[in-house]
């Protein structure tokens, strides 16, 4: 759908002047939106991750480490796909109060495309630097977004996420370096064409939300507080926007990547400017063949 068609839509948790503010801004920032019957679940599952991330050594496809992490003093980057990790983030990100607030930004149809834990530790926490997500994981459209929660009180000092209003209408820019090395961030030579100056950082107490569109400009500075930074991250699209498998992270979305979480799978997709019926989804291997599909009624 596109902007104008959502708008014309009855919001649920938004008022209508944020859904206007995202869409002409690219963000927005909703100050104490998780409940603290929510936020005590998600704090204490973190926690338990935290002391599991003690018996780690080195980064692997569950837990991504800072150098000086130890079992004495854990410091993590990231828990990735939190969803697949544990029942409390599959259901807040599958069910929880989050999906209420995609539904109001994309329609009727959201689907759940991954998730992910970043943790910016205190006394030095690493750097994200400035860059766009779409490049990362293309879909069809321009749609997707990615709602973050603070799970700790997070000021200024803290290194809050940064977002350039407006850059989601703009430029896209390449990640590669000049020697076409994926580097996952905007170049020295591009960077001049950002207006970083006018960023704005989404500070705000546990709880608080963030949302950025796919095309959105952002990123963070190093911590360097005494306190721990926990941001967790979950991207939704359209349901008639589609990931291009082949391309970024994709095809390692985590297990219930293109989960549709509210409303219902879509027919039609639209490629190069022509609307395209789409087959069945058969990620999960239920296809035979041709034959098999020919001489049966598929759904």
């Amino acid at each position: 759908m596109t902007p104008e068609e959502v708008l014309k839509r009855s919001p649920g948790v938004l008022t209508q002047s944020q859904r206007e503010f995202y869409f002409d801004n690219g963000y927005l920032l909703l100050e104490s939106f998780i409940s603290k019957e929510w936020l005590q679940r998600l704090q204490a599952v973190t926690d338990e991750f935290i002391d599991e991330s003690r018996s780690v050594t080195q980064s692997n496809t569950k837990f991504d480490l800072e150098p000086g992490h130890s079992s004495e003093n854990p410091r993590l980057r990231r828990l990735s796909h939190p969803v697949d990790q544990h029942e409390v983030f599959q259901e807040f990100s599958l069910k929880g109060p989050v999906v209420d607030l995609a539904l109001d930004l994309l329609g009727p149809n959201v689907r759940y495309h991954h998730s992910k834990l970043n943790f910016k530790w205190g006394g030095g926490g690493e750097e994200v630097k400035w860059h766009q997500d779409i490049q990362y994981w293309p879909h069809t459209d321009f749609s997707p977004l990615t709602i973050g929660v603070y799970l700790a009180d997070v000021d200024r000092h803290m290194a809050p996420m940064g977002v350039v209003p407006g850059s989601h209408k703009g430029e896209l820019f390449d990640l590669y370096d000049e020697a076409n090395c994926w580097t996952g961030s905007i170049g020295d030579k591009d960077l001049p064409r950002v207006e970083t100056d006018k960023a704005v950082y989404l500070k705000g107490p546990a709880g608080s939300v963030t949302v950025h569109n796919c095309c959105a400009v952002h990123g963070s500075t190093p911590n360097h507080s005494s306190r721990s930074r926990l941001l967790l991250l979950q991207t939704y699209a359209a349901a008639d926007s589609y990931p291009l498998l082949t391309v970024g992270t994709n095809g390692a979305a985590g297990v219930f990547s293109n989960t549709l979480v509210r409303g219902e799978r879509q027919r039609w997709m639209e490629v190069g400017a022509r609307w395209l019926p789409v087959a069945p989804d058969w990620s999960k291997g239920d296809y035979i063949s041709i034959f098999e599909v020919q001489q049966s009624k598929v759904d």
